[in-house]
């Protein structure tokens, strides 16, 4: 299976034609493709007989992280929480590679992703984000990667007079509230966006999707990146109140860690917008960091 190879910014990313996906779904995974729709860069969502399917392309680069994530849904999916079960191949296997990288496919959950500002959609963020975490206590897979902390250091910290500073002190914040709390750890799934969380309004039925940034590190890690796609702490009361009715993390431990796990994350997207020499975005986290 041809895949062409297309430089954008700067990146290098894989595309594929709708047609080479449809003869990879029929002779690797044995589907019929009754629909074939293409979502964004490395993703197309299919109907085939009777189902919904998603399929991922991904670099080769990120085979290990992109295993570990598949794994984790299908974990989740046989204790009955819906999070995009991983359709293996006919040979068994979660992937297949292809020139450059990987095909996955994974069962579509059905529904619409989540409105940030929503109070009860907020309630329902919480809520899938708690239970999940939850029902991955005691899961362990070799794959699924720690929690890679920011190193503070890097040319790109000084894009900004005032960056290498916040990312210091965000990441002492860290390293006194892992010294003085006692926190939880499990797997996380690393970026809880609203876009990752499905409600289906006329079943009820509810999902978290998208696991390929899991890791394992402190629960509230999570929270805290839902809570910053939430518009702060302030904006997210009904979302936190969620989290702890469903989740496995003690209020007390949420009272003390959020705050600082809060501002770390706000760290840490701008530190990945200085590599990208984001002024603007800088600008509006400098805004968030200080308020």
């Amino acid at each position: 299976m041809p895949i062409t190879v297309i430089a954008r910014s700067g990146v290098a990313c894989l595309v594929a034609t709708d047609q080479q996906i449809r003869s990879a779904l029929r002779t690797q995974w044995h589907e019929t493709v009754r629909e074939c729709t293409a979502l964004s860069e490395g993703r197309w969502r299919i109907a085939a007989a009777g189902h919904e399917l998603l399929v991922t392309l991904t670099p080769a680069a990120g085979q290990a992280r992109l295993l570990a994530g598949l794994a984790v849904a299908e974990h989740l999916a046989r204790v009955g929480f819906p999070a995009g079960e991983p359709v293996r191949a006919a040979d068994g296997a979660f992937t297949v590679p292809v020139e450059g990288g990987l095909l996955a496919v994974v069962r579509d959950v059905p529904g619409r992703s989540l409105d940030p500002a929503d109070p009860v959609d907020q309630q329902w963020w919480g809520d899938l984000l708690g239970a999940a975490h939850r029902a991955l206590t005691g899961f362990h897979h070799p794959g699924v990667p720690r929690l890679a902390w920011m190193s503070g250091e890097g040319a790109h910290l000084s894009v900004v007079p005032w960056l290498r500073r916040t990312v210091t002190d965000a990441l002492a914040g860290v390293t006194r509230l892992t010294i003085t709390d006692q926190l939880t750890y499990g797997v996380l799934h690393g970026d809880p966006a609203p876009e990752a969380f499905r409600i289906d309004p006329d079943t009820g039925r509810t999902g978290l999707v998208d696991w390929r940034a899991a890791a394992t590190g402190p629960l509230v890690y999570d929270l805290a990146g839902a809570v910053g796609y939430a518009g702060g702490i302030d904006a997210a009361t009904e979302l936190v109140d969620g989290y702890l009715a469903a989740g496995p993390v003690a209020a007390d431990e949420v009272e003390s860690a959020l705050p600082v796990l809060a501002r770390y994350r706000l760290a840490e997207c701008a530190d990945q917008a200085a590599r990208r020499s984001d002024l603007a975005t800088l600008d509006t986290l400098r805004d968030a960091l200080e308020n």
